[in-house]
């Protein structure tokens, strides 16, 4: 033990120390997703592969050994959102950023205060908040705004004889950046029937980035939200002003 620790360098350090956050940050990515279950599935994957060769079942060993020679496009292919994921948030992360004004939560109420209506009146509308993770490219194929997010503003977006009623509402900060905008539509065999595009929308954009997305039912005037992949509903307006705050405030980034 002394002379492994004598012949450690402290390169070999930096090296464990590299891999371990690396490791730690991809376990993170993919808990609660359906890459978990994929990533079991390639480890008993590899179980198999030494099972066979010690039982001598060289057939079934030769069509494990071609399924690894083609594995790095079968990871691509598997884990494709978890990796757009990864990489979003690697390339966009903002350290410095967080909603503790008074400005943000102002913004925040008039948020509950428009879903609220909204959904009184059994009108439709898909509200996603940026975090961490850009929502630059979503921005891109929608009608930019930059307009302060107020309960008027957003009424109008979403009235059916707007224009723009289609599609989502991208909000940054205290401003309203863009509307419709159009999502990723998740397509989960999981995800309930009965459940509309707008929905879909929602927990497609989730599974994605660490956006919350707002969702109202046209159906049913029921509010939804969407989070890392998992739908809440239905909420009332304290217990959706309860979680934005939760969310929004300097607690979470301590």
């Amino acid at each position: 033990m002394i002379e492994f620790l004598m012949q450690l360098r402290w390169q070999d350090l930096v090296d464990i120390t590299v891999m371990s956050f690396i490791l730690y940050r991809l376990l993170l990515i993919i808990k609660g997703t359906k890459a978990a279950h994929m990533l079991i599935g390639l480890g008993l994957l590899l179980v198999a592969s030494f099972l066979t060769r010690y039982f001598g079942l060289y057939t079934v060993d030769w069509l494990i050994q071609s399924f690894w020679g083609q594995i790095v496009i079968a990871i691509i292919i598997l884990f494709q959102p978890e990796i757009r994921r990864a990489l979003a948030q690697m390339g966009e992360t903002r350290f410095l950023r967080t909603l503790t004004s008074a400005e943000e939560l102002k913004s925040l109420d008039e948020i509950v205060r428009a879903t609220v209506a909204l959904a009184n009146r059994k009108i439709g509308a898909l509200i996603a908040i940026e975090r961490e993770t850009s929502l630059g490219d979503f921005v891109e194929i929608g009608t930019r705004l930059d307009a302060r997010v107020s309960k008027e503003v957003l009424l109008s977006i979403f009235h059916p004889t707007s224009p723009i009623h289609d599609g989502a509402v991208v909000i940054r900060g205290n401003r309203i950046v863009a509307a419709g905008c159009f999502l990723p539509i998740a397509v989960s065999s999981e995800l309930s029937k009965s459940m509309g595009t707008r929905h879909r929308a929602g927990i497609g954009l989730s599974e994605e980035t660490d956006a919350v997305i707002i969702i109202v039912s046209e159906e049913t005037g029921q509010i939804s939200m969407a989070i890392k992949g998992k739908m809440d509903t239905p909420l009332d307006m304290g217990t959706l002003r309860d979680i934005l705050t939760d969310l929004f405030t300097s607690k979470e980034k301590k």
